[in-house]
């Protein structure tokens, strides 16, 4: 299974100003995730897609592979990661070369832990479903089963659509959310499906630990202690 590694990383960013160069402990932003690519044994080429020079520059730098410079319009805020994968999955069917999977790893998640990104390839190799993703556990008091929405009348309902409520934590099934650190999904599926997850889904569980997602300036403070303290 041949498998690409790409690494979205635009130029702008209101949150936190060019974030992605930005050094996060004496390191690009960017660095960690290509680092971890780099240092996958299952990834077989390594990609960053930018609209921006200098992005470029550094990740050419650090031994990613810069084909292009993505365009205007697929650099936008409003941008979803989608088309800019189907864009990167374009530019190399022109030219001959196919991969079986997309492994999409967002800047604005960067600490993985030694092993886990290889631990999650793995995983989905095993599992041959159409996608992966990392998850943390959902706090049991955010379960599902004990959240609701509301109705069109204003009356809440249980948001698994059970009628009754699972009285006992015990008894509450595990529930994972995205992390947002590793997305992996068959090439044919990304194309021919347009869904980064398909109809069969497997998962790694994260680290805590590790976790930051960087949109806001509190976000990356948050990230700048972590940096000093976890092993990568």
């Amino acid at each position: 299974m041949r498998i690409l590694a790409v690494i979205p990383a635009r130029g702008g960013s209101k949150g936190v100003p060019g974030k992605n160069k930005k050094l996060l402990n004496g390191k690009p932003l960017i660095q960690y995730s290509i680092d971890a690519a780099l240092q996958s044994k299952y990834i077989d080429e390594v990609v960053v897609t930018t609209d921006d020079e200098e992005i470029s520059a550094i990740s050419k730098s650090l031994g990613a592979n810069v084909p292009f410079v993505r365009p205007k319009h697929l650099a936008e805020d409003t941008t979803p990661t989608l088309p800019v994968i189907q864009h990167v999955i374009a530019h190399f069917e022109a030219e001959g070369k196919h991969f079986d999977a997309i492994c999409l790893l967002q800047p604005t998640s960067p600490f993985r832990p030694k092993g886990f990104l290889d631990k999650a390839l793995q995983t989905f190799k095993e599992k041959q479903t159409d996608a992966l993703v990392s998850v943390l556990e959902v706090p049991h008091e955010y379960n599902p089963h004990w959240t609701f929405e509301a109705n069109e009348n204003g009356i809440l309902q249980i948001s698994t659509g059970k009628k009754e409520i699972i009285p006992r934590r015990q008894e509450l099934p595990k529930a994972y959310h995205r992390d947002g650190s590793i997305y992996i999904t068959k090439t044919n599926i990304i194309q021919h499906e347009n869904s980064l997850y398909g109809n069969s889904l497997a998962y790694v569980v994260s680290d805590a630990a590790y976790y930051v997602n960087i949109d806001t300036q509190k976000d990356w403070e948050k990230a700048e202690q972590l940096a000093k303290t976890i092993t990568l």
